[in-house]
C-alpha cells in the first residue's frame, strides 16, 4: 500500500490500494475514493470488539474499503484542525489516546487498554479507557494542531499538560503528577496535574487538544436570541 499525506493544518490521508489489499477506518472518515472502491461496513472482532470500541470513545461498526478490478484509491480526515501522524508497526504495540484512531491497513488491530493507576484515570485527561494498536502494517492518527515526537531514553522523563498526549509505546510508563506547589495550581494556569511519561520508548504529542479549542471558541459563539 502506498500513501500521501497532503495538507498543512487541515491535513488528508490518501491510500493507493492494490487488488487484493484492504484498509479499515473509523466510520465517517472518508473524504472521497475511487469509482471502483468498494465499502463493506463491519463490527471488526464481532459484537464484543464492536462494544470494546464504544468504549474507547469510537464508532461501534469499522467500515473497510477494498478496490475492485484494479488499483483504488480512498482518502480520510480528521473532524478538527490538525495533522496526521504514521505509526509503522512491525513489532509490540502502541497505546493511543481514544480518539486518535483515523484509518489503518487491514493487519492492525485494535483493542482497549486501560490505565494501570487509579489517578492516571481520573485526571490524566484521557480517562481509564485507552486504545491498544498491534499487528503488522500502517496506522494514522489524527492529532489536533501540530505534532511533537521523541524518544525517551531509560528514566528520562517528560511532563504533558493533561489532554495534550496522542500516543507513547507500551514500554512507557504513563503516570500523573501535580503541577507544582499551591500557588502553581492556583495562578499557573496549566490545572492540577501534568500527565508523566517514563523512558525507554517513543512518545507522541499534540499541540492542541478539544477542550483547549472550545474553551477558546466559547466567546465568540452567540447566546440566546438575536435579531
Amino acid at each position: 500500500m502506498q500513501y500521501e499525506i497532503t495538507g498543512d493544518n487541515l491535513q488528508m490521508v490518501t491510500l493507493r490500494l492494490a487488488l487484493g489489499e484492504k484498509a479499515c477506518a473509523e466510520a465517517g472518515a472518508m473524504v472521497n475514493m475511487s469509482g471502483n472502491i468498494q465499502m463493506t461496513t463491519r463490527m471488526r472482532g464481532g459484537l464484543f470488539g464492536g462494544l470494546k470500541r464504544v468504549a474507547t470513545g469510537e464508532s461501534f461498526f469499522m467500515t473497510e474499503f477494498t478496490p475492485g478490478g484494479g488499483e483504488g484509491f480512498v482518502s480520510f480526515a480528521g473532524n478538527v484542525p490538525g495533522k496526521i501522524f504514521t505509526l509503522d508497526l512491525t513489532e509490540g504495540e502502541f497505546i493511543a489516546q481514544k480518539t486518535a484512531f483515523l484509518c489503518s491497513e487491514e493487519g492492525v488491530n485494535l483493542d482497549v487498554a486501560f490505565t494501570k493507576r487509579l489517578r492516571s484515570g481520573l485526571f490524566g485527561g484521557e480517562g481509564f479507557i485507552l486504545q491498544r494498536l498491534s499487528g503488522s502494517g500502517r496506522a494514522f492518527l489524527h492529532c489536533c494542531g501540530d505534532i511533537m515526537e521523541m524518544t525517551l531514553a531509560p528514566g528520562e522523563t517528560v511532563r504533558v499538560e493533561t489532554g495534550l498526549l496522542v500516543g507513547f509505546e507500551s514500554g512507557v510508563d504513563y503516570n500523573i503528577a501535580l503541577a507544582g506547589g499551591v500557588k502553581t495550581v492556583l495562578f499557573g494556569g496549566e490545572g492540577l496535574f501534568l500527565t508523566t511519561l517514563t523512558g525507554p520508548g517513543r512518545v507522541v504529542l499534540q499541540s492542541m487538544n478539544l477542550a483547549k479549542l472550545a474553551t477558546a471558541l466559547t466567546p465568540f459563539i452567540p447566546t440566546g436570541n438575536s435579531s
